[in-house]
């Protein structure tokens, strides 16, 4: 790593009110500080960019609500970690879409050690609830921090057996809100040693839809994902096709043809997955990746260049090759004649306005 780009006081505000505004995810917050230069000029450039959208207005984080939520933080005892700082994370930094910011509370001697991920089904048997604690303990005494998403089951079992050596619970809301509210004991038993994360506002109800962006994370830390027991609609199936994209070892613990939760998990090994019946299976595949650079922090560029805006016909032009079905960037490029810039400057106003949705492999559809 180069250096630690670490934020001011005006900076950190700034990059909370900017990920806080609305339509402004971790993908079009990467985008709106390499169009803009910084968090602050972008946040005086929304209001602009999602009008060219076709926005008649877009809510922008105010100050007050930024420096509530950083008293907050404070008060919880939790701390508020930037992309560009050397505490992030290193392999979440790794993906596509990593937070800007994530909010920690715990050891972060944690996440210095490699990172395995184990997760499975909420409805655990006995077998598969006790083969999660052994192969978590024996990943802990390894040498590894062992991640999950603190649900009941596989989650809550792996959390336990790994105490003492450390663990990571990945918070779908935000770390006044835990969920499942009974295991707010055992997350605060895991604190001297682990830690918890998340991306949410601090006081944030988890929803339906905050799972899966919690899931990415859980593969996004780790090296490698151990899916234990999995029904065939499984959300630990979402958290393993995620490492599958993100680069990550898939694990996958064989169960009884005759079992619904072990359906996804055979499924997953007949799709590739490393088969896991011991801890040695998941440290002998591991063991050539560890050690490998982690890549560099991402720093606030200096600001760009002055380029002239599209014009109104180049916009209409990109617009029109946008549709329902999702299409690569580069092929917008190629068939618009026009500049990347350009492109990306429409598909960032679009975004903005809430008319665009964005899929995995640099593909994007008109809503």
């Amino acid at each position: 790593m180069a250096g630690d780009a670490r934020l001011n006081d005006q900076q950190r505000l700034d990059w909370l009110r900017l990920i806080r505004s609305d339509n402004v995810g971790p993908r079009t917050f990467r985008d709106l500080i390499k169009h803009c230069g910084s968090a602050s000029d972008a946040l005086e450039a929304l209001p602009k960019l999602a009008r060219r959208g076709g926005s008649r207005g877009t809510r922008i984080a105010s100050r007050a609500e930024a420096e509530r939520e950083l008293a907050t933080i404070a008060a919880r005892g939790a701390r508020l970690v930037a992309l560009s700082e050397t505490d992030y994370p290193q392999r979440l930094r790794m993906i596509d879409d990593a937070p800007p910011l994530i909010t920690v509370r715990g050891n972060p001697a944690c996440f210095e050690k490699p990172v395995v991920a184990i997760v499975g089904s909420r409805n655990a048997s006995a077998a598969g609830t006790k083969f999660a604690e052994r192969i978590a303990r024996d990943l802990g005494d390894a040498g590894f921090t062992v991640a999950s998403g603190l649900a009941r089951g596989i989650d809550a079992a792996a959390h336990r057996a790994t105490i003492a050596t450390g663990t990571i619970a990945v918070l779908a809301g935000g770390h006044n809100r835990i969920y499942p509210a009974e295991h707010e004991s055992l997350l605060e038993s895991l604190l001297e040693t682990g830690a918890a994360i998340s991306e949410m506002p601090i006081d944030w109800e988890p929803r339906a839809r905050d799972f899966p962006r919690r899931n990415r994370l859980i593969s996004g830390l780790s090296v490698g994902v151990v899916i234990v027991e999995a029904a065939r609609r499984s959300g630990s199936l979402i958290t393993a096709r995620m490492a599958g994209e993100q680069g990550r070892e898939v694990f996958a613990v064989p169960g009884s043809p005759l079992d619904p939760r072990a359906e996804g998990t055979n499924g997953l090994i007949k799709q590739g997955a490393t088969v896991v019946t011991e801890a040695a299976d998941v440290i002998s595949a591991l063991e050539p990746i560890l050690g490998r650079d982690m890549p560099q922090s991402l720093e606030e560029p200096e600001p760009p260049p002055h380029r002239a805006e599209p014009d109104d016909g180049e916009r209409a032009r990109i617009v029109a090759l946008l549709g329902p079905t999702p299409v690569a960037i580069d092929d917008i490029i190629r068939l618009s004649g026009h500049s990347a810039a350009a492109v990306r400057t429409v598909l960032l106003e679009l975004e903005l306005a809430g008319r665009l949705e964005r899929h995995g492999g640099a593909m994007v559809s008109l809503l």
